[in-house]
């Protein structure tokens, strides 16, 4: 009986999903933009539109409890540890290959930009030390990549798009 209460609640399928692994869907978004930047495909726009999307699940991880795996009985005892994926390998996955093939590109690097100030600006404190070591990252990476000062000062600035601007809105007055 215990055993077979034991799994009931395990449930075995063919295939990964979305819900039961987070992982498995930034990884599928990293692979497209990978592609993308591959000197075949030449194309940095998919590359940031997948990026749009891991921002978009990073943000939804994020501001989750991910501290989880611990299971104690009645007692407080522990019983139970199950690896589960932490907020640095999220980003470890999210960012690594992205930057590294997308490093000679700077749409990639601007959009890579605006995506870490992006999530430095709503995680909840305990997310930030991890997302600014990510930031010093890819400073060194475009430092490293551009040898040009104006192309390194281009590939730094953010921008959602990564396409740059020659305008910058500093601030909006009302009349």
């Amino acid at each position: 009986m215990a055993e077979a209460a034991l799994r009931k609640p395990i449930q075995l399928g063919s295939e990964r999903t979305f819900e039961q692994d987070p992982k498995y869907a930034i990884r599928l978004l990293v692979d497209i933009a990978i592609k993308a930047l591959s000197p075949a495909v030449n194309d940095p726009t998919t590359a940031v539109q997948a990026l749009d999307q891991i921002e978009d699940l990073l943000i939804r991880l994020g501001r989750r409890r991910l501290e989880i795996g611990a299971y104690h009985d009645g007692a407080g005892k522990l019983r139970l540890l199950v690896a589960f994926p932490a907020w640095d390998d999220f980003l470890r996955l999210a960012f690594d290959e992205i930057r590294i093939y997308g490093a000679t590109s700077v749409q990639v690097m601007r959009r890579m930009s605006a995506l870490l100030s992006e999530l430095l600006s709503i995680m909840p404190e305990e997310r930030r030390p991890a997302l600014r070591s990510w930031q010093e990252r890819l400073r060194s990476t475009i430092e490293r990549t551009f040898h040009d000062k104006q192309d390194v000062q281009d590939a730094s600035d953010e921008d959602r798009q990564g396409l740059g601007s020659s305008r910058r809105i500093t601030s909006v007055k009302s009349h």
